[in-house]
Protein backbone atom coordinates (compact mmCIF):
# COMPACT_ATOMS: atom_id res chain seq x y z
CA UNK A 1 0.00 0.00 0.00
CA UNK A 2 1.41 3.28 -0.97
CA UNK A 3 0.69 6.77 1.36
CA UNK A 4 0.85 8.61 -1.76
CA UNK A 5 0.16 12.14 -2.61
CA UNK A 6 -2.90 14.43 -2.96
CA UNK A 7 -5.28 13.42 -5.41
CA UNK A 8 -5.82 16.78 -5.89
CA UNK A 9 -4.16 19.36 -6.99
CA UNK A 10 -2.82 21.13 -3.73
CA UNK A 11 0.04 20.71 -1.25
CA UNK A 12 0.10 18.42 1.11
CA UNK A 13 2.21 20.33 3.29
CA UNK A 14 4.12 23.83 2.96
CA UNK A 15 6.70 24.94 5.24
CA UNK A 16 6.70 28.61 6.36
CA UNK A 17 9.73 29.57 8.30
CA UNK A 18 9.71 27.03 11.55
CA UNK A 19 6.10 25.43 10.52
CA UNK A 20 5.24 23.16 8.52
CA UNK A 21 0.92 22.87 7.96
CA UNK A 22 -0.09 20.17 6.65
CA UNK A 23 -3.04 19.67 4.62
CA UNK A 24 -5.69 17.44 5.78
CA UNK A 25 -5.67 14.20 5.33
CA UNK A 26 -8.40 11.56 4.98
CA UNK A 27 -7.79 7.79 4.64
CA UNK A 28 -8.09 7.24 0.88
CA UNK A 29 -5.49 4.61 -0.44
CA UNK A 30 -4.30 6.79 -3.45
CA UNK A 31 -3.99 3.39 -5.36
CA UNK A 32 -7.55 2.42 -5.88
CA UNK A 33 -9.13 5.42 -5.28
CA UNK A 34 -11.17 4.05 -1.83
CA UNK A 35 -11.69 4.74 1.94
CA UNK A 36 -9.74 2.18 4.59
CA UNK A 37 -12.30 0.69 5.94
CA UNK A 38 -11.18 -2.78 7.35
CA UNK A 39 -7.91 -3.80 9.21
CA UNK A 40 -6.58 -5.90 6.05
CA UNK A 41 -6.05 -2.61 4.13
CA UNK A 42 -3.37 -1.68 6.58
CA UNK A 43 -0.02 -3.64 6.57
CA UNK A 44 0.45 -6.26 8.77
CA UNK A 45 2.76 -4.53 11.27
CA UNK A 46 0.04 -2.01 11.55
CA UNK A 47 -2.05 -4.93 12.62
CA UNK A 48 0.19 -6.06 14.84
CA UNK A 49 -0.16 -2.48 17.00
CA UNK A 50 -3.71 -2.48 16.88
CA UNK A 51 -4.11 -5.84 17.89
CA UNK A 52 -1.72 -4.59 21.17
CA UNK A 53 -4.47 -2.21 21.88
CA UNK A 54 -7.22 -4.53 21.71
CA UNK A 55 -8.77 -4.17 18.07
CA UNK A 56 -8.04 -6.01 14.78
CA UNK A 57 -9.78 -8.93 17.23
CA UNK A 58 -10.81 -11.45 14.24
CA UNK A 59 -14.36 -11.18 15.70
CA UNK A 60 -16.54 -10.28 12.61
CA UNK A 61 -19.44 -8.65 14.79
CA UNK A 62 -16.78 -6.95 16.97
CA UNK A 63 -14.31 -5.85 14.25
CA UNK A 64 -17.03 -5.01 11.54
CA UNK A 65 -18.15 -1.78 14.23
CA UNK A 66 -14.25 -0.67 15.02
CA UNK A 67 -12.53 -1.23 11.83
CA UNK A 68 -13.69 1.21 9.64
CA UNK A 69 -12.79 4.43 12.01
CA UNK A 70 -9.69 2.54 13.81
CA UNK A 71 -7.93 1.61 10.56
CA UNK A 72 -8.62 5.26 9.66
CA UNK A 73 -7.18 6.59 12.68
CA UNK A 74 -4.11 4.74 12.02
CA UNK A 75 -3.44 5.19 7.78
CA UNK A 76 -3.95 8.89 8.83
CA UNK A 77 -1.55 9.34 11.39
CA UNK A 78 0.85 7.24 9.76
CA UNK A 79 0.82 9.98 6.50
CA UNK A 80 1.09 12.31 8.94
CA UNK A 81 4.05 10.79 10.11
CA UNK A 82 5.17 10.33 6.84
CA UNK A 83 5.05 13.83 5.84
CA UNK A 84 6.93 14.76 8.95
CA UNK A 85 9.79 12.74 8.12
CA UNK A 86 9.76 14.14 4.26
CA UNK A 87 10.11 17.58 6.04
CA UNK A 88 12.90 16.27 8.45
CA UNK A 89 10.70 15.98 11.70
CA UNK A 90 8.93 13.65 13.62
CA UNK A 91 5.49 13.10 15.39
CA UNK A 92 7.37 14.89 18.38
CA UNK A 93 7.54 17.80 16.16
CA UNK A 94 4.22 17.71 15.20
CA UNK A 95 2.76 19.86 18.02
CA UNK A 96 -0.71 20.64 16.83
CA UNK A 97 -3.50 18.31 15.26
CA UNK A 98 -6.84 19.20 14.02
CA UNK A 99 -9.39 16.34 13.49
CA UNK A 100 -12.44 16.27 12.55
CA UNK A 101 -15.11 13.83 12.19
CA UNK A 102 -18.47 12.60 11.02
CA UNK A 103 -19.44 11.43 14.42
CA UNK A 104 -17.90 12.47 17.90
CA UNK A 105 -18.04 9.46 19.31
CA UNK A 106 -15.33 8.20 17.51
CA UNK A 107 -12.83 10.25 18.61
CA UNK A 108 -12.88 7.60 21.26
CA UNK A 109 -11.37 5.43 19.53
CA UNK A 110 -9.21 7.75 17.37
CA UNK A 111 -7.31 8.38 20.83
CA UNK A 112 -6.60 5.26 21.76
CA UNK A 113 -5.00 4.88 18.00
CA UNK A 114 -3.24 8.56 18.87
CA UNK A 115 -1.48 7.04 21.54
CA UNK A 116 0.60 4.77 19.05
CA UNK A 117 2.25 7.80 17.59
CA UNK A 118 2.09 9.51 20.75
CA UNK A 119 3.28 7.24 23.51
CA UNK A 120 4.67 10.30 25.06
CA UNK A 121 2.74 13.69 25.93
CA UNK A 122 -0.15 14.01 23.03
CA UNK A 123 -0.20 17.77 21.11
CA UNK A 124 -1.96 20.47 21.20
CA UNK A 125 -5.56 19.29 19.52
CA UNK A 126 -8.71 20.40 18.46
CA UNK A 127 -11.93 18.16 17.57
CA UNK A 128 -14.70 19.26 15.64
CA UNK A 129 -17.93 16.98 14.03
CA UNK A 130 -18.33 17.83 10.55
CA UNK A 131 -21.69 16.28 8.27
CA UNK A 132 -19.75 15.19 5.72
CA UNK A 133 -16.17 15.28 3.51
CA UNK A 134 -14.93 14.64 -0.12
CA UNK A 135 -14.18 12.45 -1.70
CA UNK A 136 -17.14 10.42 0.22
CA UNK A 137 -19.26 9.41 3.07
CA UNK A 138 -17.12 6.34 4.10
CA UNK A 139 -14.64 8.81 5.05
CA UNK A 140 -15.28 9.29 8.47
CA UNK A 141 -12.05 11.37 9.89
CA UNK A 142 -9.86 14.24 8.58
CA UNK A 143 -6.67 15.21 10.58
CA UNK A 144 -4.59 18.18 9.84
CA UNK A 145 -1.46 19.06 11.14
CA UNK A 146 1.11 21.73 12.43
CA UNK A 147 4.97 21.07 13.03
CA UNK A 148 7.10 23.02 14.30
CA UNK A 149 10.92 22.75 12.92
CA UNK A 150 13.15 25.11 13.71
CA UNK A 151 15.56 25.82 11.11
CA UNK A 152 19.12 24.83 12.57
Amino acid sequence: MSMGTPMARYAAARRVGDFVFMSGVVAVDPATRRAVSRYEDLPEAAQAELRGLGYATGQMSVDVFEAPVVAQSWFVLARIRDLAAEHGGTMDDVIKLVQYFRRLPDYALFNRVRGLFYPGEPPVSTVVEVNRFLPGDEVLIEVEATMYLPRG
